[in-house]
């Protein structure tokens, strides 16, 4: 789950140190004490919303196969009911967005990269898709800036070019993903994005529903997940794996990402028919 409060700034480096206005702050503590993932959000390029105008909020239901995303203008923290959102049901104060939106990691405190490179990049997106875009605080992975999120399904991408994130918005509006520099959906297991990635990358299968990790199993480094992709499924085992950093000097640390171990897939079981005597 997702609540996205569009706030100019400043940004802190972490959003708990961040000196926010007393009726954002509150709505942040709610989200976060309810595991609503909290964002700031604002428009590329332009400052023009005065205070006082009430607070724009966007709420986002991102599990299973019917997500949404509503958004809306408060007066304050008790007029967004998060209890509801919890249950997957759009809270009376907000209305259902009929197109998808999408969010660009510019949180400069947190890292220069997603600064240098994601600004330019949500400025360019803006101008593509007006009003679909927003700057974002920090996503995760700013080792991989650009980062670009697609909502509602919470689909990330990084290390996004101003090309790779247009087309990856575009196929995302068509309900599909580009396997290039696909990082996963959010509140899946890191070895279970890993897993659907690489059985992605073996059927060719790009739609957004079109593949889920049905189950998995862990053990030491070592992950084992069944996945189905349309009406066939695969186990695939993944492990973690050790790389530097792409963002230059400003991270130079390493990352952990995944390697295919094996991918099989799964013949279907078929049961006999009893012989008719």
């Amino acid at each position: 789950m997702w609540l996205l409060i569009e706030h100019d700034g400043p940004w802190a480096s972490h959003l708990e140190n961040c000196d926010l206005p007393a009726d954002i702050a509150e709505l942040v503590r709610r989200a976060s004490e309810r595991g609503i993932r909290p964002q700031l959000i604002r428009r590329p390029g332009r400052r023009t919303r005065q205070r006082g105008q009430g607070l724009r909020v966007l709420v986002g239901y991102a599990a299973g196969a019917n997500p949404w995303l509503a958004g809306g203008v408060i007066a304050g923290p008790d007029d967004l009911d998060l209890d509801a959102v919890m249950a997957g049901v759009v809270p009376e104060s907000c209305i259902l967005e009929d197109e998808p939106v999408f969010l660009v990691c510019t949180h400069a405190k947190r890292n220069a990269c997603c600064a240098r490179i994601g600004l330019p990049l949500a400025r360019r997106l803006a101008e593509v898709l007006p009003d679909r875009v927003w700057e974002t605080s920090h996503v995760g992975g700013d080792r991989y800036a650009a980062n670009l999120v697609c909502l509602p399904h919470g689909i990330f991408y990084g290390s996004m070019s101003q090309a790779a994130a247009i087309a990856a918005a575009n196929a995302y509006r068509s309900g599909e993903v580009i396997l290039d520099r696909y990082r996963g959906r959010a509140g899946i297991p890191e070895p279970s994005q890993a897993a659907e990635h690489f059985a992605r990358v073996h059927t060719g299968e790009l739609s957004v529903g079109g593949v889920a990790v049905e189950s998995s199993r862990s053990e030491g480094d070592v992950t084992e997940a069944i996945v189905r992709c349309g009406e066939v499924r695969f186990q695939v085992v993944v492990e973690p794996s050790v790389f530097q950093a792409p963002c230059g000097t400003a991270c130079a640390e390493t990352i952990t990402t995944y390697r295919l171990v094996s991918l099989d897939r799964l013949t279907p079981v078929r049961y006999a028919t009893p012989a008719l005597t």
